[in-house]
């Protein structure tokens, strides 16, 4: 082993593993750092990673990559694991994850680092992503090899080495922040009937305190890419910033989650995701209006499994290819607006609109039957009745001798 990139962000574990690598291994290390778009003072990032011993620190801008390519394509797909999470980091991992590989390659490492802990689903994301890209890389997990039995230990560690941390003993929160979200887990947390502070959340308003007003937006789709908010254009880094900004103020996309991690562990966290709640709504309106009946079911079935195969770790997998794919192919005609209504806490759909809609107003109206045949439902109902109809003939008359023949043994 020659050189080793980490993928550091200066907080307690990645800040210990760097120090620890070096005493170890003795070899130049390259930290990396990806903006996702998290807030983040990466300057002083870079700073800390030269001072506490790497030769290099790379801070690799990947908002725009992140946000096409992951949020949207997540969004086109209506991905949802477990029914509420959206999957802010399970989307950010394998955006890194490339970044990592593309980066060391390019400076010369033979192996990459990562600070994921034995117990979570990133460590299943980095590696699964690091075999599908490069799988020459060695991949180095000190949480799977190192003596610290947990975050407790390393405080003493970090004490010992002189290293500055951005969280304490009362609040050992792990956080992971992005464009997309944010996450808290640990702490408090770890018992799932510990209610959430109010302290904990930092990017979303209070929804008791959020405007006494509503507060109305319309987000605009391009074969099912949301290309517009309040009818201006935008990139898409500065739509998923928007949105973010207008859930953010009435308390939209808060999510207290009780979780089934890869590895067979049950995990609780806590999630803020108000932007893309936002649009994965708008964009379900639209699709509502433009996408023909059975696709829009068959691609039910695409989003569970997309969100479990994003979750585990494969994105870069082939049949995560072949299904992203296929949903792309879904979106040719999600073109449209949807309006919805912001208020305490709550994103609600109110109105959409399309030039592909499929939606007739004389066939739906209960005031018109002008292009309707009614006498034509009959027969619709009865061909569609008539296996049902055969089922209850012939089990009702089994039924009826299996209930004969029993009364006749009791007498």
């Amino acid at each position: 082993m020659n050189k080793i990139l980490l993928a550091y962000s200066g907080g307690l574990d990645t800040s210990c593993i760097l120090t620890w690598l070096k005493e170890k291994y003795n070899v130049p290390i390259v930290a990396y750092c990806a903006n996702v778009g998290q807030d983040e003072d990466f300057d002083a990032v870079v700073k800390k990673a030269l001072k506490t011993g790497a030769e290099k620190c790379v801070i690799d801008d990947l908002r725009q990559e992140f946000a096409k390519e992951y949020i949207f394509s997540s969004i086109k797909a209506n991905c949802v694991y477990e029914g509420v999470y959206l999957m802010g980091t399970s989307l950010a991992r394998p955006c890194i994850a490339k970044g990592m590989v593309e980066t060391a390659m390019k400076e010369g490492c033979d192996a990459i680092a990562h600070g994921a802990t034995g117990k979570g689903n990133d460590q299943v994301r980095f590696e699964l992503a690091a075999k599908s890209l490069a799988p020459h890389l060695e991949v180095i997990a000190p949480w799977r090899s190192w003596s610290f039995n947990g975050r407790s230990e390393l405080f003493a560690y970090a004490e010992k080495h002189g290293i500055p941390l951005p969280v304490t003993k009362d609040k050992p929160y792990s956080i992971d922040a992005n464009l997309m979200h944010i996450s808290y887990e640990g702490g408090i947390l770890e018992d799932p009937w510990n209610e959430a502070t109010e302290e904990i959340y930092t990017w979303t308003c209070d929804p008791a305190k959020a405007p006494d007003k509503p507060e109305y937006v319309t987000v605009t789709f391009d074969q099912g890419i949301p290309v517009a908010i309040n009818d201006k254009q935008l990139d898409p880094v500065a739509i998923v910033e928007t949105a973010n900004k207008l859930g953010s103020a009435h308390g939209v996309g808060r999510v207290d989650l009780v979780e089934n991690r890869y590895i067979g562990i049950k995990s609780r966290g806590i999630y803020e995701t108000p932007g893309v709640t936002i649009l994965m709504q708008a964009h379900r309106a639209v699709e509502s209006l433009t996408m023909d009946r059975e696709v829009a079911h068959m691609k039910e079935g695409f989003a569970l499994k997309l969100a479990d195969l994003t979750y585990n770790g494969y994105w870069f997998a082939p049949e995560s290819v072949v299904l992203r794919k296929a949903v792309d192919e879904t979106q040719t005609y999600v073109t449209g607006t949807a309006k919805l209504k912001l208020y305490k806490g709550t994103s609600q759909v109110v109105a959409r609109k399309s030039d592909a809609s499929l939606y007739n107003n004389r066939l739906s109206s209960f005031e018109d039957m002008s292009d309707f045949a009614p006498a034509d439902s009959g027969g619709f109902i009865n061909i569609n009745g008539l296996r049902l109809k055969t089922w209850s003939l012939t089990h009702g008359r089994i039924k009826k001798s299996l209930q004969s023949t029993t009364g006749s043994k009791n007498k």
